[in-house]
Order: structure tokens, then C-alpha cells, then sequence
């Protein structure tokens, strides 16, 4: 039997309208990383929160360069989002404790890249069961916790990371 992720919650997100503007190229350049929900940077990319999760500790590797695919980036870029996408399952690994993970990219629109302009990785961490009823039934997520307390509790963790690579 195959197993199906499901997020009709995601619809609304992919049929408003669109801002205008790269939020990957915006948001670092702010230097507001709490309110952007930056948990880390890296010299080539960062790690941010995704404001649409499908979980909660839904992560996005980010390289600085603006890219709408992987050829578009240098083999540096490309080998810090790796590293910083390992980082993630670690971190995410202490403070959550998922069971597994989906982590991928969507490259084109057409793919699900809600961003088709800047490439980057998803990192979604996985529960048994946490697709529930509510989905299916009520076309409703449920998260049990907010963004900025999702925020305050995993960049810790992140803040270790720098201070561990001192």
C-alpha cells in the first residue's frame, strides 16, 4: 500500500497572491533574523524557517546566491547546503526527535517550488501519524506550536553549532 503526504492546508499559500521580490535575497539583507525566523548563517547559505510548514521544525537550506536551479550555483555553494542540511537533521534530531525526514528541492514552479527564482532545500521532519484525521476531514494542519516558540526553541541549538565550530 502506498503512503501519500498530504497538505491541502498548503492551497491557500500557492493560490495568493505572489510578493514581489526575492524573500531569499531580502530577508538575510534585513539582519532581522528573529523576526525572519534565521536560525543560522553560513558564509554561502543560511537555514531559515519555512513561514508555510508542512511540520513543525520544517527547515529551508537557503544559499545566498540567487539561483532558480543547481547548475546556477558553485560547488561551493552546492557543498555548504549540504553541510548545513546535515546540521539541520542533527539539530532537529536533539530537539525534536522526528523519526524520519522528507528533504528535497523543487526546482521550477511546476514542481511545487513555491520560490521557483531561488533554489533551495526542504528539510521536513517526520512523525509516524502526523497526518492525521484533521487533514483529511477538516482541510486542517495541526501544529503544535507556534513559529516564534518553534523560533526560540530550535535556535539554541543552532547558536551550539557556532559556538562548538569555535
Amino acid at each position: 500500500m502506498t503512503q501519500q503526504l498530504w497538505a491541502p492546508w498548503r492551497m491557500s499559500y500557492i493560490t495568493s497572491e505572489r510578493h514581489q521580490g526575492c524573500i531569499f535575497c531580502e530577508k538575510p539583507a534585513e539582519n532581522r533574523d528573529a523576526v525572519n525566523f534565521i536560525l543560522y548563517r553560513g558564509s554561502r547559505a543560511f537555514v531559515m524557517m519555512n513561514a508555510y510548514p508542512y511540520n513543525n521544525g520544517h527547515l529551508m537550506v537557503v544559499p545566498y546566491s540567487h539561483a532558480p536551479n543547481l547548475h546556477g550555483l558553485s560547488d561551493d555553494d552546492l557543498a555548504e547546503m549540504m553541510v548545513l542540511t546535515r546540521m539541520c537533521t542533527g539539530v532537529l534530531d536533539e530537539a525534536l526527535r522526528p523519526e524520519g525526514y522528507n528533504i528535497g528541492v523543487n526546482l521550477g514552479q511546476v514542481a511545487g517550488a513555491g520560490i521557483a527564482d531561488h533554489v533551495h532545500i526542504h528539510v521536513v521532519p517526520r512523525w509516524h501519524g502526523d497526518t492525521n484525521f484533521m487533514a483529511a476531514v477538516a482541510d486542517v494542519k495541526v501544529l503544535p506550536q507556534s513559529l516564534a516558540e518553534s523560533y526560540r526553541s530550535l535556535r539554541p541549538y543552532f547558536d551550539a553549532q557556532v559556538a562548538g565550530a569555535r
